[in-house]
């Protein structure tokens, strides 16, 4: 069966002469093709709509008023380029038949392939397939480059809502985009280095206590290849000064040459002015001390006043050190994405204007481009959630062995030849209560980390064991619950860390590996998921001695389940049963609800949960309602459970991308009820759907 015909697209045929077009009609629908013959053009106008797949109209169709063909053309979508198949009829007193019956198309009718009569069959049969693959690359096109704008609308949206000031410039210094922290210490977008009232506006010193001219601003540093990270500027530019911290990060193409450069603005006057404040009352006390030093109550209050300074100079220490970590998250977090929206960006404006000229040849390698950055940003995502503990986790009683030894061939394949793969499991082991998914991720991401480790070769060792917590233990270790644990250890013969760098290991965007090789993100990532599963991670290193990573998970009382770790496969195609959507976002909700009807489901959608409730208690059968968690007035969860009032027996799938109360799957879900986290394959979602709409 072909692929068109599968998707349902006709072809329309106009033929007025005698039978001509049901002829025609019945052949193609003989070689699998649906074909609906209309009698003339204004009836063939009247049907032509962006689901059609090609038009075959003859020579002596045109004879007719063609206004309403031109109409109906001008009205189909931008991306809408629908193929023309003309038959002509062989004239021997036509010099250019070709050209002659063309211009009898209205001009707007750009895609058309002329056939002379008469013709084979085979030959009529080819031109319409062709058609038909041309029309379905156009249907991929509108269907992936709407999938991207949603994808960059979100990333937009990330970046819109960033508490930290970016903006991206030109070579040249010419700000190309900017969001509100930014213009809001510089309302027309423009980096500080640029402004040309930057000597009034910006103020900072040299270690020498010489002024900064502009030229030695991170912006124009930056622009000269140079990475500048937080020099301190008071910004002058409203009604009170402000303490910034200003980085610079120059941006390259593969040839290293600079392309532009990032500006990041952070606002520490808060930080800088408990500084001050914190100096200045140090100051006040060193006075007072100063002037009782003679007997021995001053030196008694004397005493007092160096140990309240004490405290309150390391309260000072650990906010600053809590604002550093903030500004390193977030400065991660901006220059990260800030990469993947320039790949998504890019592509799709480098798509727009290759649409905008008919070529669509070359599409194929942006799209992969634009989904490769948007892939990344999802991982991203996902690792930032595992590190804040609010992704969402589907933690079973698991058989920790099991898992552990179904992923050593792949763990072979990881690793280099010269490294030896050992898999120790214990004896006995109780079933662990964790995220099989997360669990063989954070394996995964354990094992790579030691194979980097080892350059030279080594061997990985990964063994479980039965760990039992005492109170004693766990009043040395906040945090930490008291208990029978699973664990799960990591080790290499590799090069080791140092006290200092395994102090580190743990923070966000930390990494031993050089630029460009890690994100920073791994550790933390197992080390959100270890502390969401209510289990921890400890770590042993040496220099030269290797390196040890032990996850401690929960043990289950219960036998463990069955495997239930996620995988991908074919897409699974419904047959017409009726689905509610409920989401307040619109371009999620029109992609999820296109995806639904291009998989054969009925849809009824609603942007928000009261417009839900009445689609739930108008008598409408429902198979399946698909809701967002974090709906606006009513949570997807209460939403269910007004449904359930009407529906008892409907099966309830959840799609979230955070929300903090679906955090752990198994306090939240009800009776068949399910949850995917966004973003999702259509794979998974239909696969999803399919095992909810099955029957038991």
């Amino acid at each position: 069966m072909h692929r068109a015909t599968s998707e349902g697209y006709p072809v329309l045929v106009t033929a007025p002469y005698g039978r001509d077009g049901e002829s025609v009609a019945a052949l193609l629908e003989e070689r699998g093709y649906r074909a609906q013959v209309c009698a003339d053009l204004g009836d063939l106008s009247r049907r032509l709509d962006e689901h059609a797949g090609a038009i075959l109209v003859t020579e002596e169709a045109l004879a007719t008023d063609l206004g309403p063909l031109h109409r109906a053309l001008e009205a189909q979508p931008t991306w809408s380029d629908i193929p023309f198949i003309l038959l002509a009829g062989r004239q021997a007193k036509r010099h250019s038949p070709a050209e002659a019956v063309r211009r009898r198309l209205p001009a707007n009718a750009t895609n058309v392939v002329l056939l002379e009569r008469p013709l084979s069959t085979e030959s009529l049969v080819s031109a319409v397939a062709s058609a038909l693959r041309a029309r379905q690359k156009q249907f991929l096109i509108r269907d992936q480059v709407a999938e991207l704008d949603a994808e960059r609308r979100r990333l937009s949206t990330l970046l819109e809502n960033l508490p930290v000031g970016v903006a991206f410039v030109s070579p040249s210094g010419e700000t190309q985009l900017a969001n509100p922290a930014f213009r809001r210490f510089s309302p027309e977008g423009v980096i500080p280095s640029m402004d040309q009232r930057a000597q009034e506006r910006w103020r900072a010193v040299d270690p020498g206590g010489n002024r900064i001219e502009p030229d030695g601003f991170p912006g124009s540093r930056s622009l000269r290849g140079e990475v500048v990270h937080g020099m301190e500027f008071i910004y002058c530019g409203g009604d009170a000064e402000i303490w910034t911290r200003i980085s610079g990060v120059p941006l390259h193409d593969d040839n290293g040459v600079v392309t532009g450069a990032i500006s990041v603005i952070v606002d520490i006057d808060e930080q800088k002015r408990s500084q001050e404040a914190l100096a200045a009352a140090a100051r006040t006390l060193e006075a007072q001390v100063a002037a009782r030093t003679a007997d021995l109550e001053g030196a008694l209050e004397r005493l007092k006043a160096e140990a309240a300074d004490r405290e309150r100079a390391e309260a000072a220490l650990r906010q600053s050190q809590k604002m550093e970590a903030v500004g390193q998250l977030t400065g991660g977090i901006a220059h990260d994405f800030n990469n993947m929206l320039t790949g998504v960006i890019g592509a799709l404006d480098i798509m727009k204007r290759r649409m905008a000229a008919n070529r669509y040849d070359d599409l194929g390698r942006f799209m992969d481009a634009a989904a490769t950055s948007a892939q990344r940003a999802a991982s991203l995502t996902a690792r930032l959630l595992a590190f804040s503990r609010r992704q969402s986790l589907d933690s079973r009683a698991m058989d920790v062995n099991a898992l552990i030894i179904s992923l050593e061939e792949l763990l072979r394949r990881t690793m280099t030849e010269k490294i030896e793969v050992s898999i120790a499991p214990a004896a006995d082991l109780p079933a662990g209560i964790v995220d099989a998914n997360q669990l063989e991720s954070a394996v995964l991401n354990l094992a790579i980390n030691a194979r980097d480790a080892m350059p030279e070769g080594g061997k990985l060792t990964i063994e479980t064991r039965v760990a039992n917590l005492d109170e004693a233990y766990c009043e040395a270790r906040p945090g930490v619950k008291p208990g029978r644990y699973v664990v799960i250890a990591v080790s290499d013969t590799g090069v080791g860390m140092d006290r200092e760098t395994v102090d580190k290991v743990f923070d966000p965007f930390f990494t031993t590996k050089p630029i460009g090789q890690g994100t920073g993100l791994g550790l933390s990532m197992v080390y959100g998921f270890a502390k969401q599963s209510n289990g921890q991670v400890r770590i042993h290193s040496a220099p030269g001695s290797g390196t040890t990573v032990s996850i401690f998970v929960p043990a289950a009382e219960a036998p463990a389940q069955g495997d239930i770790r996620s995988a991908g496969g074919d897409v699974h195609e419904g047959s017409g049963q009726s689905v509610l959507l409920v989401e307040d976002d619109d371009s999620v909700r029109l992609l999820v609800r296109d995806v639904l009807e291009e998989l054969g489901y009925e849809t009824f959608e609603a942007a928000e949960a009261l417009k839900a409730t009445e689609l739930l208690r108008s008598g409408q059968r429902f198979d399946l309602m698909v809701s967002d968690v974090g709906l606006p007035g009513m949570n997807g969860r209460q939403l269910a459970e007004i449904a359930r009032e009407n529906h008892p027996d409907l099966p309830i799938l959840f799609v979230t991308g955070y929300a903090e109360n679906a955090a752990i799957r198994a306090g939240f879900l009800g009776t068949n009820m399910a949850m995917i986290t966004k973003p999702f394959q259509i794979e998974v979602l239909s696969a999803k759907i399919s095992e909810m709409l099955s029957p038991p």
